[in-house]
């Protein structure tokens, strides 16, 4: 069973930051449900993959399942497409470094995520780079979302047809994220485009990857400002940490190595 997540527990999350409200119950109750749910299913099956060891670790001690029943089998990025070598059309341009955040937006981690920066964080960039700009690319925007391009140096891209354009024109690509499960893809590709990336300690989780050589990590609006304004202040810092992050990628998340534990799993031969 490829579980992904332990998606029980970011209901959980859900109703904890939901306390005052009616869907504190709605969402504590689906974290019981789905969390007996995926309890159940892991008991029949031989084995219950995560992406992550984190989260394998996380389910084994919801289980109670043995180690060898719970397994991680990490996500992967293909690093002969997500090159920034290649060429790729010009787009956010404008004067003003530019922070890019990649995601649907739609789902609720990341429409609180971009909420936070655009309105707690860009501000405190904007103190010392007054023409820092925020673009927020990915698809279905919901009205909040796209209420946010009224603040100054927001941009609302919606659906683009490639976020690789996007990552190669950011000077630093943020993830913001106070709830997250699992490994996040978008970090994954913004540094294999050798981008400099900020997240926060929930997004940079379930990532093979040292905190100040492959990316910086903060969890507070101060905190995450300052990674950011300290990124566009040293483009040489910037370029380098981007540089470091894609040879960890290549290194670590090649999806050859990646997927290689599937075999022996699904009894295939070598």
């Amino acid at each position: 069973m490829d579980f992904v997540d332990v998606d029980s527990a970011k209901f959980a999350t859900y109703a904890a930051q939901d306390k005052r409200q009616p869907l504190h119950w709605v969402h504590a109750r689906e974290a019981d449900r789905l969390g007996a749910y995926e309890a159940e299913v892991a008991a029949r099956v031989d084995a219950s993959l995560f992406v992550s060891a984190a989260e394998a670790k996380l389910f084994g001690a919801r289980s109670g399942l043995a180690g060898d029943r719970v397994r991680a089998v990490e996500n992967g990025i293909d690093t002969d497409r997500f090159d920034p070598s290649l060429a790729y059309d010009a787009v956010g341009q404008g004067e003003g470094p530019l922070a890019v955040f990649t995601g649907q937006m739609d789902y609720r981690p990341n429409i609180d995520a971009v909420r936070w920066f655009a309105h707690d964080i860009l501000p405190l960039i904007r103190r010392d780079h007054a023409a820092a700009r925020f673009a927020i690319v990915g698809r279905a925007p919901t009205d909040e979302v796209r209420a946010l391009a009224a603040l100054p140096g927001v941009i609302v891209t919606g659906e683009v047809p490639d976020v690789r354009p996007w990552l190669a024109a950011a000077d630093a690509v943020v993830a913001p994220l106070l709830l997250a499960r699992g490994i996040q893809n978008k970090l994954l590709e913004a540094m294999a485009m050798a981008r400099p990336v900020v997240a926060s300690a929930a997004a940079a989780e379930g990532i093979d990857a040292a905190p100040g050589e492959h990316l910086l990590v903060a969890d507070t609006a101060a905190g995450i400002a300052e990674a950011v304004s300290a990124l566009f202040d040293d483009p040489a810092r910037a370029t380098a940490m981007g540089a470091a992050a894609r040879a960890r990628m290549i290194a670590r998340y090649g999806w050859e190595a990646r997927l290689a534990p599937l075999g022996p799993l699904l009894g295939l031969a070598a």
